[in-house]
């Protein structure tokens, strides 16, 4: 498996595509909220026609399309359920015996909050691609850049759904929202996504530093 972008092969994408397909069909038959499920994916129906059709002008590495895809996944399990009823404690509980919600002491679902997390540390590996590709970013801003797109992204998603959720209204706009009554939430959820693109460019640039000293030394 060819883990370098630029890669002409483009077997391991295209089964990530299909599984993907597959995974948001079955998921789609019957979500528990319609109108919220097809909210919820009208910018994946904009993401990824743009990763396709963008693919061979600029080839992810295969660790950033596995990335991108198990974010997409969960994704759609959120769409499924809508955010705020996705069922992962009882997941957790019938494999563990344990309530996470009942041994911390929790008062909210908390699935939301690991998935904004999960869009800073799953995006940032392609958006540190797509910046080196297509800028000049020295030192740092290599690391920094990306960061920053990331942490705007999430900005505006979250401009996203405050606007659908006062042009909707209603049952709709509050399951879009998913606040779940606290005031704070974009701005932890922005927060989040922020924390989750410095964990990853971490460990990315711990790994091109690995990389870069053994190179050196062979």
């Amino acid at each position: 498996m060819n883990d370098r972008p630029g890669s002409k092969d483009a077997r391991f994408p295209l089964l990530l595509l299909a599984v993907f397909l597959v995974v948001a069909v079955a998921l789609g038959i019957a979500p528990h909220y319609r109108q919220d499920w097809l909210l919820e994916n009208v910018l994946v129906m904009l993401a990824l026609p743009a990763l396709v059709f963008g693919f061979r002008r600029l080839r992810f590495s295969d660790a950033s399309y596995a990335a991108l895809f198990v974010f997409l996944v969960l994704h759609e399990i959120g769409a499924h359920y809508t955010y705020a009823e996705v069922p992962w404690d009882r997941w957790f509980a019938a494999l563990s015996g344990i309530s996470l919600h009942d041994a911390l002491g929790l008062s909210r679902n908390h699935f939301d909050r690991a998935i904004h997390f999960a869009y800073g540390l799953l995006l940032t590996p392609a958006v540190v691609e797509l910046v080196a590709a297509r800028t000049v970013s020295p030192g740092m801003w290599r690391w920094l850049v990306p960061v920053s797109l990331v942490t705007a992204s999430s900005a505006l998603f979250e401009l996203f759904e405050w606007a659908a959720a006062v042009c909707f209204g209603g049952d709709l706009g509050v399951a879009y929202l998913g606040t779940q009554g606290d005031p704070w939430d974009a701005q932890k959820d922005m927060f989040l996504a922020l924390l989750g693109s410095v964990v990853a460019v971490t460990v990315l640039a711990v790994v091109s530093g690995h990389r870069r000293r053994r190179a050196a030394a062979g």
